[in-house]
């Protein structure tokens, strides 16, 4: 049986990347720079023809959709907007400042920075260790995270004809998650803006072909 190919890229450099600011259910547009990774993204992935392509809700992953349909020979000009594929919701830490945010969550277990924390406690736990931080108790727990993200997964296989290629613009944390979740790869390190992660489908499973390529 063939299998199914989803590429996930990762959205083009926002205004609040762009000042270091935590931005998961808040949204705000690509920069000038963002483009320019959604249109590389585009040339790194214009020799695959794309039968369904998908989005989250949010402008930035939206308009990185569009901007790689564009040098896409499929006729596709626009993505669904999937709720399931949104960012984490960071709650409380919405636009906060990266730095403090990550001292005030990990500087308890001596981590000062979200690299430190995967490393030492994984995608799962780190997403808990945020919830629990959160005064507001509106950040998402992992449990609730993978609720949401598994039952787009789903219904976009499921809809999937064998050998078919599926584009998905979505979110750094969201994409990391599912790397960790379906192989061993190393997700400490930074994810690009405009990467792109290749994930398979064949018989009911998930593997990870590559993760965060970009090419210069």
């Amino acid at each position: 049986m063939a299998k199914i190919n989803l590429f996930f890229v990762r959205h083009g450099q926002t205004h609040l990347n762009h000042y270091h600011r935590i931005q998961g259910w808040s949204d705000s547009d690509l920069t000038d720079q963002g483009v320019q990774d959604a249109v590389a993204a585009g040339k790194q992935l214009q020799r695959i023809s794309f039968d369904q392509a998908y989005s989250s809700d949010t402008k930035r992953a939206s308009r990185t959709a569009r901007i790689i349909l564009e040098a896409n020979p499929a006729p596709l000009t626009e993505p669904v907007q999937k709720f399931a594929f949104r960012e984490e919701n960071f709650g409380y830490f919405e636009g906060n400042d990266t730095g403090q945010t990550w001292n005030i969550v990990g500087g308890p277990h001596g981590c000062y920075s979200y690299a430190d924390l995967i490393a030492k406690f994984g995608m799962e736990k780190t997403r808990d260790l945020i919830a629990a931080a959160d005064p507001y108790g509106e950040a998402e727990t992992d449990e609730q995270f993978w609720h949401r993200l598994q039952v787009g997964l789903d219904e976009i296989v499921a809809l999937a004809e064998p050998g078919q290629n599926i584009l998905i613009a979505a979110h750094g944390t969201l994409i990391k998650s599912v790397v960790s979740r379906f192989s061993n790869l190393n997700v400490a390190d930074a994810i690009l803006n405009g990467s792109v992660t290749k994930v398979t489908y064949n018989k009911d499973q998930f593997s990870v072909a590559y993760y965060n390529k970009k090419e210069h």
